[in-house]
């Protein structure tokens, strides 16, 4: 690939992430009345892990090298897979509102912050100021959602505190630990470690999965679409930005999710909504922009 076009990819990979990830809501919708949530998890693993595996063996790219850079790994596997996706499947599927699930486990970027600056990482005001405004937009967009019937259980509660500390700590983790290594074979193994930690889990559900029209279509795009390109390209975004920059992002989910049920399922969009998804992306530029420097 030209210099000139590797570098539009590099540009351009933030937002496609932002579009893939933000397609998540929709697998849901069809996804979770047909199938327990660590099913269709279950499922969608064995079919990326495939995916993967004959990817790797098509394109000739090397697994990671050494025990300790599977075991790291398999340890990202289990917190950026199984621990955050079951942990938000597990509480929407018992009666979480989506647009609470969202606010919370859109607490991740002042996380990431504040872990960071507290282990005398350089987060900047500007910085700070952005992950505050991002927040608020954020609270906006989902606010239409946030109304007296919103159900919170004990249980529902510790799955999506349980996803907000997976993804959390996942991306610290991947930044520290994780040495550079082909994309597709690091992702084979982290899917891998991820089925391991779903499989007695979705051993213990008893509802049936039903697999019809929508239930397939979930499927399908879950595996090639949020998992072999949105997944692939968090672990290159973490691979090569800051953490904070890159999970700043995730504030733009929700708000693109929006603009997306519109579209899709004409739920409506009030003018809160859209004054939440540009107070969310001020709030975004000023983290992702890179500091002034001085002549």
């Amino acid at each position: 690939m030209p210099d000139h076009q590797n570098q539009a990819w590099l540009r351009a990979m933030p937002w496609v992430f932002v579009l893939i990830w933000s397609t998540g809501f929709i697998v849901a919708r069809y996804g979770m009345p047909n199938s327990p949530p660590f099913t269709f998890l279950l499922w969608r693993y064995v079919f990326s892990i495939l995916c993967f595996v004959l990817w790797v063996k098509w394109a000739r790219v090397p697994w990671p090298q050494g025990r300790r850079q599977w075991w790291h790994l398999a340890v990202t596997g289990v917190l950026m897979h199984a621990g955050y996706l079951g942990g938000v499947w597990a509480a929407v599927k018992v009666g979480m509102g989506a647009g609470l699930a969202a606010l919370i486990v859109g607490l991740q970027p002042v996380i990431t912050a504040i872990w960071l600056s507290a282990r005398g990482g350089h987060v900047s005001r500007r910085q700070w100021q952005g992950l505050a405004l991002g927040f608020v937009g954020l609270a906006m967009v989902v606010s239409r959602k946030l109304d007296g019937s919103i159900e919170v259980t004990p249980w529902s509660l510790t799955m999506i505190t349980v996803a907000l500390i997976a993804i959390t700590t996942g991306t610290l983790y991947q930044k520290r630990f994780v040495q550079p290594c082909d994309v597709r074979s690091a992702n084979a193994v982290q899917l891998m470690a991820a089925y391991v930690v779903t499989l007695p889990l979705a051993l213990m559900e008893t509802e049936p999965a039903l697999w019809n029209a929508e239930m397939t279509w979930a499927m399908a795009w879950a595996v090639l679409v949020i998992t072999l390109g949105g997944s692939s390209l968090f672990y290159m975004l973490i691979q090569r930005g800051a953490a904070t920059a890159v999970t700043s992002l995730l504030y733009l989910v929700p708000p693109t999710t929006a603009v997306m049920a519109w579209i899709l399922f004409s739920e409506p969009i009030t003018l809160v909504t859209l004054a939440g998804i540009v107070v969310t992306a001020t709030g975004v530029i000023l983290v992702v922009r890179p500091p002034k420097i001085s002549p």
